[in-house]
């Protein structure tokens, strides 16, 4: 999601530093983003000189300081985990000047107890992004309980400036579209798992019965099926039974199948589909 919504914002204009702790993630980053320029400026999607602006507007790095000292605004797009949330933005409000807005992109977590973590609770705010960032419209905006209403304001500009539309949203676990999504791919997993049909035919009716443009499986892989448990065993612990993960779900992340990551999960995927 990171290196997503990076390219997005160098595109729309934005100087944009992407950081991440592993040098071969960054370096694959880097590969990823200029791979997605070329083949955007190839097919169309965007002009030459569209991917060569993008391009002077990135910096990349592997230390935090160099990436939020200077910053107006940091996204956070680590995993779903609130004890690593927290403890990436106590550091990040700590270097980050005064006036900048701190945003995480989560799916399901609460801005207002991770920004209860910071010094600045007004600052801060959820940017709920889709994958993959380029091409998916929305932006979900989710206020904490101290967000201020000019933080929210900064955003939606943003947002628009990013070329995305947005909704906003008043907290509470999960959201709009997760809640939706994973009540829907939980219900897919466990009629797969009772053999109601196979996962190719409940996609296909899922996309053609009630005009999703993916099925709730292929969607569960593209975002991983580690990622999607953290997900709904949140939502589980915050909302109730409904939100139990399906029992396929936990046994398909104990056996490593995580989706188009790790090249297999409902589907099997070649090594050039694995991208995400």
């Amino acid at each position: 999601m990171g290196r997503g919504i990076a390219y997005t914002a160098a595109l729309s204009g934005f100087h944009v530093t992407l950081q991440d702790i592993s040098a071969p993630a960054i370096a694959k980053a880097m590969d990823y983003i200029d791979s997605l320029i070329t083949k955007s400026v190839e097919k169309g999607y965007i002009q030459g000189e569209q991917g060569e602006l993008a391009k002077r507007n990135l910096t990349y790095t592997t230390h935090l300081e160099d990436a939020v000292r200077h910053t107006d605004l940091v996204i956070e797009a680590v995993l779903e985990v609130m004890e690593l949330k927290i403890n990436l933005f106590k550091q990040i409000d700590e270097i980050a000047p005064p006036n900048a807005i701190l945003a995480t992109n989560t799916s399901t977590m609460s801005p207002t107890e991770i920004g209860a973590a910071t010094t600045r609770p007004k600052q801060f705010v959820a940017m709920h992004f889709f994958n993959p960032v380029p091409r998916m419209k929305l932006i979900e905006i989710i206020r904490g309980i101290d967000t201020s209403d000019e933080t929210v304001e900064i955003i939606k500009t943003v947002s628009e400036k990013m070329r995305k539309e947005t909704v906003e949203v008043n907290e509470f676990p999960g959201f709009v579209t997760s809640r939706m999504n994973c009540i829907i791919g939980n219900e897919a997993m466990n009629m797969l798992m009772e053999g109601v049909a196979s996962a190719e035919d409940i996609d296909k009716a899922i996309k053609l019965g009630l005009n999703h443009p993916m099925g709730p499986l292929e969607m569960a892989d593209l975002v991983g099926l580690d990622s999607r448990l953290r997900n709904m065993e949140y939502l589980y612990h915050s909302l109730g039974e409904k939100y139990r993960p399906s029992p396929l779900l936990v046994k398909y992340v104990k056996a490593g199948r995580l989706g188009r990551k790790s090249g297999q999960g409902f589907y099997h995927y070649n090594r050039e589909d694995v991208t995400i």
